[in-house]
């Protein structure tokens, strides 16, 4: 596909191309979709505990040359007890889907409620011990997977549909 901007996007070269991005859309979208499951269980189920925080940082992520903006990644370490088992903490929230910002400032507003060596709540699944997080509300990381994997998908299809 041209158009004026001189832009060139190509979809598969094939059928079975097409088929094939058809189906890794809808792995990602249902991976978006159970994670967000997930983890809004997490946040039904989850029970409070103490917590010490033991590590804060921001990573910054340079891209790659198909993604040249930096990404910036909130790090968080904690330390808590359930049930006298003791256990180290990273999440932020209860998804797997990690989330990222495009800006610093957007990474550390997602911790700076937190400081090293301070005492916080933590959230945990009684299912699920060794996977605590630190807000008991969703993120929208698994939203912003299913809406990618539907739009790849649909993207895909049309695709399919033009080499029928």
């Amino acid at each position: 596909m041209n158009d004026d901007s001189g832009v060139n996007v190509k979809g598969p070269d094939s059928l079975k191309g097409a088929l094939l991005y058809i189906l890794i859309g809808i792995a990602i979208a249902s991976y978006g979709g159970y994670d967000y499951v997930q983890q809004t269980e997490a946040v039904r189920e989850s029970v409070e505990v103490d917590a010490t925080i033991t590590e804060l940082d921001i990573e910054a992520d340079s891209g790659t040359s198909s993604n040249p903006g930096a990404d910036f990644d909130p790090v968080v370490e904690f330390e808590y007890t359930y049930n006298g088992n003791e256990y180290t903490g990273t999440k932020i929230y209860p998804a797997d889907l990690e989330q990222n910002y495009e800006t610093q400032s957007g990474a550390e507003s997602a911790i700076e409620e937190y400081e090293q060596g301070a005492q916080t709540t933590a959230y945990v699944s009684p299912d699920e011990p060794g996977d605590a997080f630190l807000k008991n509300q969703t993120s929208n990381a698994p939203i912003i997977a299913i809406v990618l994997g539907g739009l790849f998908t649909l993207f895909a299809a049309v695709s399919a549909v033009r080499k029928l």
